[in-house]
């Protein structure tokens, strides 16, 4: 699609119609919210989702950083399994987890 562009009229209103080949190339749905830069003379649109307020820290950085410090570890083979509570706590005080 980077080699192909398509017009599209801005109306009276000042909308646009974004063409079904391109909302589909970056699966973009009737009321999805679309980002809006501009750069120069460079109008830049980007597919956005609403996060809600209760779940936004999982999106933060620094929890995105640890989620893949835990997957990199798990594809890694450094885990351990413990058959309960009390055999975590003890490896744990051993400094053994």
């Amino acid at each position: 699609m980077t080699d192909d562009f398509t017009l599209t009229k801005v109306t009276r209103n000042g909308q646009i119609t974004l063409p079904a080949v391109v909302r589909k190339a970056v699966n973009i749905e009737e009321g999805d919210l679309i980002a809006v830069v501009v750069e120069g003379d460079t109008i830049i649109l980007s597919p956005q989702k609403l996060i809600d307020k209760s779940q936004a820290y999982f999106w933060s950085e620094d929890w995105q950083k640890g989620e893949l410090e835990a997957s990199e570890d798990i594809a890694a083979g450094r885990i351990q399994e413990f058959d309960d509570v009390n055999a975590l706590v003890d490896a744990l005080e051993a400094g053994e987890a």
